[in-house]
């Protein structure tokens, strides 16, 4: 039975209830759409389409970035939408999802083949940023029926961290979800839920790069 994850929550990926060899991040979410009347529905009214991408973040045992690739970060240990497959080939994003709600499949995942990644990477740091976000006045408090979930090599889901609509992530377009992490030779899972008010990573980036 998959756990539902609480902030700061740390788990250790069980191999023997799991096989590890591979895993996946899904991301899912919904936007909260305003309530209106008549007037507002024969408007047409409609909250924009919110574009979140998924990204994650490889890393040594120092908590660094150490491949920044080009200029534009391709080639890089940052998976994002223009970055969609490490050059190792053990780390790879399903693409980018611009609209969200599409159900019960995840909008965006990237997949992890932990059994074969190199032993440099001790940490992979997982995070959601609304595209434009501050620019279209768009923020994590208006997300509904966002989460983050973690899937073993077979599809079965070994956690899940939600986020629902909360007035503290007001004006925050980045959130920090969880990390994987080595351990005394095991792969651990915290769950982090930090919010940012910025909307690029690369301001988050900066803090992981020497």
């Amino acid at each position: 039975m998959a756990i539902n994850l609480s902030k700061g929550q740390t788990i250790n990926l069980n191999k023997d209830q799991h096989d590890l060899s591979t895993i996946t991040i899904g991301l899912g979410w919904k936007i909260n759409q305003p309530k209106g009347g008549f007037l507002s529905g024969l408007l047409g009214a409609k909250q924009e389409d919110y574009d979140l991408d998924a990204i994650a973040f490889l890393m040594d045992e120092n908590d660094q970035v150490r491949n920044l690739g080009d200029q534009k970060l391709i080639g890089s240990d940052v998976i994002f939408f223009n970055n969609l497959r490490h050059s190792s080939g053990h780390v790879y994003h399903s693409g980018d999802n611009r609209v969200g709600g599409t159900g019960a499949q995840d909008d965006e995942q990237i997949v992890v083949r932990l059994g074969s990644l190199g032993p440099q990477y001790h940490k992979i740091l997982f995070l959601v940023c609304i595209y434009k976000g501050q620019e279209k006045g768009q923020h994590f408090g208006k997300v509904e029926n966002a989460y983050m979930r973690a899937l073993d090599a077979k599809g079965k889901e070994i956690a899940r961290y939600p986020l629902s609509s909360d007035p503290s992530y007001t004006g925050r377009c980045t959130m920090v979800f969880g990390e994987v992490y080595r351990k005394e030779g095991e792969w651990k899972f915290r769950a982090i839920g930090e919010a940012h008010p910025f909307d690029s990573f690369v301001q988050l980036l900066k803090k992981h790069v020497c």
